[in-house]
């Protein structure tokens, strides 16, 4: 029963932060704290739970049984190593927002908790109905915490991002029925089980339409070259807690579904369209991080600096080997950490400077120099210093895309030096040099400290001593690679 409370805990506790905000005060944000505690104190058995197998827990109770559709969520160590990611990042995500959001505060943390409660049922859902209901249910909250709580050009950045994600989102939804009706058509049973779906028999033309339904759609929100418009905009009109949602776990339902679902489904299509993907995947690293370099703004930069690390996700996904997806299961928490880190951050400067163009700054290390210091710090974490998450899942990735692809091994390693260039030119542009203007401005709070603390915390320790993530991965990966089964 601990798995569907995972999603409704989130949903109530929505509920609760709204009708506490319609009479004001600061009940909503510890509400919302709260709420995300007591789930990650529901999630600790589970991360005790030593199975012989791949799985950890399931649950199933009937939907519509009509039409074959089912409550049913199944956790092993990929979607745990990924529920924590996002009960982290949306507890981060309430603290660095805490004064951030003064008007409606109520409404804000009903959208971020149902987009948090949504990300929480994709990472576990195994009835493909309720897979895509979920991931519907992610996406309508974050829309309105870019429409009402965003920047300057809100409302243009929140349509194109429903725009892209509905539309990719339909064309799942498509896939999701053909396949279903596929395998009634074989076996007489309509069923929308993950589990069953698993080997139903058909054309190779059928597999390789129904598989590029998935991509894009999962494509589209990892995002993958050139179906990645939508992102940029969206991460510099949105307020920080939702860039920090954005960055950190909802562009991990792309690359999650494209591990669980898409190559799964269609290992056969999946492979012949590997070279395919792998190409695009390079393309994003190289395209994401020259367009890093050429921005000024400093959102802007992180955003494409992400275009550029999740292609990495893209190559070590269709290598498709054991060294490659853990190399993905690493970048995915090492890149949702140090992303995180690095637009809360910048958020504290445009809170600070009311700008976040780097023609503005200069010279902020003698005024911030605990902002700075920690900004230098997940600016090297991003880059892939040795020593640190992001090293180990890029290093990992890149071994295990040499063993299949040798050419997109190397040409993904120029990814590397390009990174260094954008990520020292953000250093040098905004801490260091002369200053442009004189001015007295505010280190980072306690609270953001606090923050920053345990995200540098989590990234030393993944980089440091990575293991008991990859063992925690292992089982359900060496079962992906061998052919999914239950």
């Amino acid at each position: 029963m601990i798995l569907p409370l995972l999603v409704i805990v989130p949903v109530i506790g929505g509920v609760l932060c709204y009708l506490a905000g319609l009479r004001g005060g600061t009940a909503p944000r510890g509400l919302a704290l709260a709420t995300l505690l007591f789930d990650a104190i529901l999630l600790i058995p589970l991360t005790a739970a030593h199975p012989a197998g791949s799985w950890i827990a399931h649950f199933e109770a009937p939907w519509i049984p009509s039409l074959g559709i089912s409550l049913r969520f199944d956790l092993d160590g990929l979607s745990l190593l990924l529920l924590w990611l996002t009960l982290l990042l949306g507890i981060a995500s309430v603290l660095i927002s805490w004064r951030e959001i003064t008007h409606r505060t109520g409404a804000y943390h009903l959208c971020l908790l149902s987009t948090t409660a949504g990300v929480l049922g994709v990472f576990i859902a195994t009835d493909l109905f309720l897979f895509f209901f979920l991931w519907e249910l992610m996406l309508v909250p974050m829309y309105f915490l870019i429409a009402v709580w965003g920047h300057e050009r809100r409302m243009h950045a929140a349509i194109k991002f429903f725009l892209f994600t509905q539309g990719s989102g339909l064309l799942m939804l498509v896939a999701i029925l053909a396949l279903a009706f596929l395998h009634q058509r074989a076996t007489g049973e309509l069923t929308f089980n993950y589990f069953a779906l698993l080997g139903t028999p058909m054309s190779r033309s059928s597999s390789m339409l129904l598989m590029l339904g998935f991509f894009i759609a999962f494509a589209v929100k990892l995002p993958v070259v050139p179906v990645h418009g939508w992102l940029p905009d969206t991460h510099t009109q949105a307020p920080t807690a939702g860039s920090v949602l954005l960055a950190g776990i909802l562009l991990k339902t792309g690359a999650y579904g494209l591990i669980r679902f898409t190559v799964p489904l269609f290992p056969e299509a999946a492979h012949r369209f590997a070279p395919v993907a792998m190409a695009l995947g390079v393309l994003g690293i190289l395209y994401g991080a020259l367009l890093a370099i050429a921005q000024n703004d400093m959102k802007r930069l992180v955003a494409y600096s992400s275009i550029s690390h999740l292609g990495f996700v893209l190559v070590g996904v269709f290598a498709w080997n054991t060294l490659a997806l853990q190399g993905v299961v690493v970048q995915m928490i090492a890149h949702g950490i140090s992303t995180g880190a690095l637009f809360i951050l910048v958020g504290a400067l445009q809170d600070r400077m009311h700008t976040r163009d780097m023609r503005e700054m200069g010279g902020l290390w003698q005024t911030l120099p605990r902002l700075s210091g920690t900004f230098l710090f997940f600016a090297v974490a991003s880059l892939g210093l040795p020593g640190l998450g992001n090293f180990v899942g890029e290093f990992l990735i890149l071994l295990g895309a040499w063993h299949a692809a040798p050419w997109a091994a190397v040409l993904s390693a120029t990814g590397l030096v390009m990174a260094a260039i954008y990520a020292l030119l953000l250093m040098q542009r905004t801490f260091f040099g002369r200053p442009v203007k004189q001015r007295r401005l505010a280190d980072l709070s306690a609270r953001h400290r606090g923050v920053m603390a345990a995200m540098v915390a989590g990234l030393v320790g993944l980089g440091v001593i990575p293991q008991p993530v990859l063992n925690l991965a292992a089982p359900a990966l060496g079962q992906l690679v061998q052919g999914e089964a239950r």
